[in-house]
């Protein structure tokens, strides 16, 4: 792992084993390869040099109205709502980007929640598809506040509506990730 002293660092470093994950779960690989290592490594140099950007967010928005409408956290197709990622009383916006699929239970039981802490707090790791979207809007809202380049010691200082610290470095198991909710 390299030495991660900034946001946009922690971010990248989140992003680019997410990139590894994405590319081993495509590829139906049982362990990770040396090939899947080395697109963590060039994801993660090229995003901290600047000379790869996080692919858009139109990408995510795509997917939203192409995969099965399922909840974002469990696959229910059931009593669906739109559910803040980030959630408003936190100060997470109603932005599409920000909006996922929910069941009336996961929506309930998240609450005001951070999809990342609920999710963390039962024990459970989110879809590829659910965490590259969260953090794609985690990198937009720091780097609005222009707080990419900043120490990761000022975080505390900061209001932020998510807690980049949960940001994943370490991934579960490839069998037990998934790339989108299965229907239920």
């Amino acid at each position: 792992m390299p030495a991660i002293e900034t946001i946009g660092q922690h971010i990248a470093w989140s992003y680019a084993n997410l990139a590894r994950a994405h590319a081993a779960l495509n590829d139906g690989a049982d362990s990770y390869q040396q090939i899947h290592h080395v697109i963590r490594n060039k994801t993660y140099s090229g995003l901290v040099s600047g000379k790869i950007s996080m692919r858009s967010i139109f990408d995510d928005e795509r997917l939203k109205l192409t995969l099965p409408q399922v909840c974002t956290y469990c696959g229910s197709g059931e009593n669906l709502a739109v559910d803040h990622m980030i959630p408003r009383i936190s100060g997470g916006t109603d932005d599409g980007y920000n909006l996922v699929w929910a069941c009336r239970r996961c929506n309930s039981s998240k609450q005001g929640k951070d999809m990342i802490q609920w999710l963390f707090d039962q024990k459970r790791f989110p879809s590829i598809y659910a965490l590259r979207r969260y953090i794609k809007v985690v990198a937009m809202h720091c780097a609005d506040l222009e707080i990419m380049d900043d120490p990761l010691e000022t975080l505390s200082d900061e209001a932020l509506p998510f807690s980049v610290e949960l940001l994943p470095h370490k991934f579960p198991p490839l069998e037990t990730l998934t790339l989108w909710e299965k229907a239920t």
